[in-house]
């Protein structure tokens, strides 16, 4: 076989991993990326698939469009115990309400975190809110300034207004860094867990705290979108999608 045919059948096959994480879809949302989202997990094959919190951004199914409804429709392929593939939804702040429902709806199991092993690695997938006193003190304020953050993406389609925003923003910032702390605690103290894996403030990242790491799988209404890949080896790499 030629070098370039096979260069050609590598780039046809789907990658392979033992779980593929994404969190923040906020289906529903004007900017939520369900087409890209759909694209992507058609090109890949992993043994477990974890939606690691706000799949929706509320409880007002008309808004979906019909992109959102070809991804739950795919979700719910995924689902059957034949496709191979486990999925896992871990309840996210914006989920309430929705995710017990369209658990029996989905056939996907819904946990308020998820712990489990690869090989030597211990490693726990949770949305992160808990950790974030401010949405529960004000949510009112939480509320206008998730609708504000949203219609800075709306406006800006290259999204450089919204990451800016992130970027340079104290108080995002320091509820990043609070949020990882209290889930590498969090995830030491009740799984013994080497890997905390969150979402929730959409800033993604990869960082060491005392010997543990700390995973942010960002969001999927932001350009680019991420997402977190693991390995059987129990290897992670934080992922871009445009």
């Amino acid at each position: 076989m030629h070098s370039d045919q096979s260069a050609a059948i590598a780039e046809a096959l789907p990658s392979v991993y033992d779980t593929l994480i994404v969190s923040d879809i906020h289906l529903g949302s004007q900017v939520s990326r369900s087409r890209a989202l759909l694209d992507l997990l058609q090109s890949t094959r992993c043994r477990r698939l974890i939606l690691n919190g706000d799949v929706f951004d509320d409880l007002n199914f008309h808004r979906l469009k019909k992109d959102d409804w070809k991804f739950l429709s795919y979700i719910r392929k995924l689902s059957n115990q034949r496709s191979g593939c486990e999925v896992v939804w871990v309840i996210g702040n914006h989920d309430g309400g929705v995710a017990e429902v369209l658990s029996h709806l989905l056939g996907v199991d819904v946990h308020e975190e998820y712990a489990w092993t690869i090989g030597t690695r211990r490693f726990l997938a949770i949305h992160g809110h808990q950790f974030d006193k401010w949405i529960n003190e004000h949510a009112m304020l939480t509320a206008v300034a998730s609708w504000v953050y949203l219609m800075i993406q709306r406006l800006d389609p290259q999204h450089r207004a919204s990451r800016w925003v992130k970027r340079t923003s104290k108080k995002w910032l320091r509820l990043a860094n609070k949020v990882a702390n209290d889930a590498i605690r969090h995830g030491r103290k009740h799984h013994e867990a080497d890997v905390v894996i969150c979402g929730h403030t959409h800033q993604a990242m990869i960082v060491d705290i005392d010997d543990s790491m700390y995973v942010n799988s960002g969001c999927w209404t932001d350009l680019p979108s991420t997402y977190v890949v693991i390995h059987a080896t129990g290897e992670l790499a934080l992922r871009e999608c445009l």
